[in-house]
């Protein structure tokens, strides 16, 4: 099943230990009294997307991983976590429709590429701000043990 449920972003900073083993996020350490914040999203509206760039010629070859999160409603509050965002340097989970967590930010911070507000024109169009964060790694995101995330999200 496509799409994703909720978003997990947290400072770069913050998070001070992160565990691999089989491939898979078994443990997640946070500075004291830090916790990942949760965003939700409503059904059909936001993305994640990683894509393999191989260089050939300098032999060379990361994965590139886009975020796309969509916030209905334009309003103070979320202008406020959208600039936030554009700016920070943060380390985020994605939980997919099909219940899976997944880390970006395991090799660099994730950082902003893009994003927009609109307002729409016709009265059924979309009122809402649209964020992108891009994570830049040597492998595809890790899969994080559900276990990992009762202790380290707010």
């Amino acid at each position: 099943m496509g799409g994703i449920r909720e978003v997990y972003i947290a400072n770069y900073d913050d998070v001070e230990t992160v565990s691999a083993e089989d491939d898979q996020i078994s443990a997640i350490t946070m500075a004291a009294e830090k916790k990942f914040k949760k965003y939700l999203f409503r059904k059909g509206t936001s993305s994640m997307t990683s894509t393999l760039n191989v260089d050939q010629a300098n032999g060379v070859n990361y994965v590139s991983t886009d975020l796309v999160m969509l916030f209905s409603k334009m309003e103070t509050a979320k202008r406020t976590e959208i600039n936030a965002m554009a700016t920070g340097e943060m380390a985020v989970i994605v939980k997919d429709n099909n219940g899976k967590f997944w880390y970006l930010g395991y090799d660099e911070p994730v950082m902003a590429s893009a994003g927009d507000g609109q307002t729409g024109t016709a009265p059924s169009d979309a009122n809402r701000y649209s964020i992108t964060l891009q994570d830049q790694s040597r492998a595809f995101p890790y899969e994080v043990e559900a276990s990992v995330i009762e202790t380290i999200v707010d």
